[in-house]
């Protein structure tokens, strides 16, 4: 099998109208990694979920981890370029070839999961690929990010060492509830007994389902705010100061956004919630976060004019992303090119980035299996805010 091969056969399993939250819940997953020999019990692993700022706490949980010398694993979603994104060791994603490889050994457990509970989907595929991966690497620890939700979300077939809830806004309202309780509460599902729960979650009526579900799931919780503060250093956003009960920590960023102050606060409290064997040193976690690298978060592509990227695609991201922008380039005239996906919310997302454009360009994407919102549906949103707007369907 050939990665041209792989990609194909993974993309033909993408059905806009299903979702891991319906059919099966987790007993296809749980089948299916029966089926490979359960590859995610080979090593201890963090669960990391939340609506905002997950991607890029697992990217830097990882980051430390590895910089103490453990072997690392870590799989994220939505990949940018590449599905082999899913699957980085060290910082360093599975190979093309590696990844058809492992594919390919994969199909006689797909064919056997597809005659009893169904096809494997694209999701739950890519899930168990870098499951076996991190499994046949041999890694020392793992750090999972949760794709929605969390309680029937394919990763919460693990027994994490800690897991964490970065956030809970308004997301995927289709599938996990248009309240904030009822989100809560999905995100919660990945509290497990005697496993610590980091919460940096902020709304009270977030904690307050989490405190309950927690309860009686028998997990313990750690508040990000009762367990750590943040001092900003040399006047600098991406230099400051984390103070725990165990150690300070003097945290230099490379990359941009007040919003990673939050999720590096988050991450040195599950870092600490670990077991000793597995938990990172002071020198380690500095050193870790210091070589952080997250392509599309606040990344500056270019100068004259400067050039953001930012995969902004809620409304929470959205006022995080206006809110950095602002701070680190003020008085700056913006320029914003957007394209929305469907089933967002881009009434709420151009409210957030309103009030920071000066004018704006709307336009269009090409992804397998995701579509964009109209660009005249965008552009209408927009001048109800009043901002100058124009569109190009063509990115």
């Amino acid at each position: 099998m050939t990665f041209d091969d792989a990609q194909s056969y993974l993309l033909g399993l993408i059905d806009e109208t299903q979702s891991q939250h319906r059919g099966m819940g987790l007993d296809r997953m749980r089948a299916f990694l029966r089926a490979l020999g359960d590859p995610q019990e080979a090593y201890p692993k963090l669960h990391v979920g939340g609506t905002s700022g997950k991607g890029s706490t697992a990217t830097m949980l990882a980051a430390a981890l590895a910089a103490s010398g453990r072997k690392t694993g870590l799989h994220t979603k939505p990949h940018l370029h590449s599905m082999t994104e899913r699957a980085c060791v060290d910082g360093v994603a599975v190979s093309p070839q590696r990844f058809a490889d492992l594919l390919e050994t994969m199909m006689p457990a797909i064919e056997s999961v597809a005659a009893t509970s169904g096809r494997p989907t694209y999701y739950e595929t890519l899930l168990a690929l870098a499951f076996l991966h991190f499994a046949r690497e041999r890694v020392d620890v793992a750090v999972i990010e949760v794709g929605l939700g969390g309680r029937l979300d394919g990763t919460n077939v693990i027994v994490p060492e800690v897991a964490v809830i970065t956030s809970v806004g308004y997301d995927h309202t289709d599938v996990l509830g248009d309240t904030i309780e009822a989100i809560a509460l999905e995100k919660a599902g990945i509290a497990k007994r005697d496993v610590p729960l980091v919460v940096g979650a902020e709304r009270p009526e977030a904690i307050a389902v989490i405190r309950a579900h927690t309860r009686d799931a028998d997990a313990p919780v750690i508040m990000v705010d009762d367990v750590t503060e943040i001092a900003p250093l040399d006047g600098d956003e991406r230099h400051f100061e984390i103070v725990t009960k165990r150690a300070r920590y003097d945290i230099c960023l490379p990359i941009f956004g007040t919003f990673q102050r939050r999720n590096a606060r988050i991450a040195v409290a599950a870092l600490e919630a670990l077991p000793d064997s597995l938990r990172p040193n002071p020198a380690e976690v500095e050193r870790g976060l210091g070589r952080v690298a997250m392509p599309g978060r606040m990344e500056i592509v270019r100068g004259e004019p400067t050039v953001v990227l930012d995969i902004a695609h809620n409304v929470e991201k959205a006022e995080h992303l206006a809110s950095s922008v602002r701070q680190r380039f003020p008085q700056r005239r913006i320029r914003a090119v957007v394209a929305i996906g469907a089933g967002k919310d881009a009434h709420a997302i151009l409210e957030a980035l309103a009030p920071l454009v000066t004018s704006l360009v709307v336009t269009s994407f090409h992804a397998a299996g995701r579509k964009p919102l109209p660009t005249e549906t965008i552009a209408n949103f927009a001048r109800r805010f009043g901002m100058p707007v124009c569109t190009i369907d063509d990115p």
